[in-house]
């Protein structure tokens, strides 16, 4: 590391917390104006709404716009010292101009490390806190929102043969008034169980059925028992069943891939949202990198329009990430667009547009 190195590299980080704070601020007094009145309504002092809903958004509000800010405070810092002719100094002094790129490199990589942690540990820790307020205190008072203790019906495969449905399951109750267990062999049905009811029973961690009729089927012959009560293990347990807008936000990523792989052995459908998410917290700190190298390409040319053409062009090009980005995760959650090619694409692309305007650089 020399002198250079460093010159950069503390004008990256400073400009980058100071534009990172500076926008967070603004963020934090909108939104608190936004929901003022939710604020008033939950009853909650001052230090409690910190503790129960700040302390969470900041994180997510953060990690919303941490490349963006990247990318801007890049575009910034480098477009002032374009101006000044520093870059010129530094070319004509004998930098290679990759050399002179170095410390770009260097801090968008420990930024990104940064972000990457943060996105699959901490973030979601903070998400947690966040949306527990959000579904307690405003998600409630929403009329776009059901009954959210009450759903109709659950499928689900508990095993390779063992299919399992559910009826209007009351997750405050934690029980269903029907249940039906099939167990599949060669495409055949050989043992049906049916309950009027299903409840977790907390002592014992398992399911207790009552009014239980127990088939089993042997060719076309069948047999049938009636029981009164029983306990079974179904490998659901109740918060698994209740069905949270907020899930994939709340889970640390290995708990995220968890969650998939055994929704995958239950067959559950709709799970591009979850695995979107998942290839998304590797994807978002890697475009960290990208847009650095972008901006200081950009910006470290002297141009006529100075810091304020940089930052227009900067500003367009972000959008178009941003925009890109949106549209590859509809396209996944909503169609059959590939999870981790919707998280990667907009990458790819400006990954592609980086070494098109490395190549073009004055050097």
């Amino acid at each position: 590391m020399k002198k250079l190195d460093w010159y950069i590299l503390k004008k990256f980080f400073s400009t980058f917390i100071f534009t990172m704070l500076a926008i967070t601020t603004i963020a934090v007094v909108i939104d608190t104006s936004e929901k003022a009145d939710d604020f008033v309504k939950s009853g909650l002092s001052t230090w409690e709404l910190i503790t129960h809903y700040f302390i969470g958004f900041i994180p997510f509000i953060m990690s919303m716009i941490f490349p963006l800010m990247v990318f801007i405070a890049v575009i910034y810092f480098s477009s002032k010292m374009a101006g000044q002719s520093e870059f010129i100094a530094i070319l004509a002094g004998g930098v290679n101009y990759n050399r002179m790129l170095r410390p770009y490199l260097i801090g968008s990589i420990v930024l990104a490390l940064i972000f990457w942690v943060a996105a699959q540990f901490w973030v979601p820790r903070a998400e947690e806190i966040r949306t527990s307020f959000q579904a307690t205190y405003i998600d409630r008072n929403s009329s776009y929102n059901g009954d959210p203790y009450r759903t109709n019906n659950y499928y689900l495969r508990v095993d390779a043969n063992t299919f399992v449905s559910l009826h209007y399951y009351d997750t405050v109750r934690k029980s269903a008034s029907g249940f039906s267990l099939s167990k599949v062999k060669d495409d055949k049905v050989y043992y049906n169980l049916r309950a009027e009811q299903i409840r977790w029973d907390t002592s014992k961690k398992n399911w207790r059925l009552e009014n239980i009729i127990q088939r089993n089927f042997d060719g076309l012959q069948e047999s049938a028992k009636k029981i009164d009560s029983m306990h079974i293990n179904l490998n659901v347990i109740p918060k698994e069943l209740k069905r949270d807008q907020y899930l994939k936000d709340k889970l640390t990523t290995p708990e995220l891939k968890q969650f998939i792989r055994m929704e995958e052995i239950r067959g559950s459908e709709g799970l591009n949202t979850y695995k979107e998410e998942r290839f998304h917290r590797d994807a978002t700190p890697f475009s960290v990198i990208i847009m650095t190298m972008i901006g200081a390409i950009l910006a470290t040319r002297k141009i006529r329009g100075g810091s304020g053409l940089h930052l227009a062009i900067g500003l367009v090009l972000a959008a178009s990430f941003v925009v890109m980005d949106k549209f590859s995760v509809t396209f996944s959650v909503k169609g059959n667009f590939s999870p981790i090619l919707a998280a990667w694409l907009p990458n790819i692309i400006f990954s592609a547009l980086a070494f098109w305007l490395y190549k073009r650089a004055p050097k």
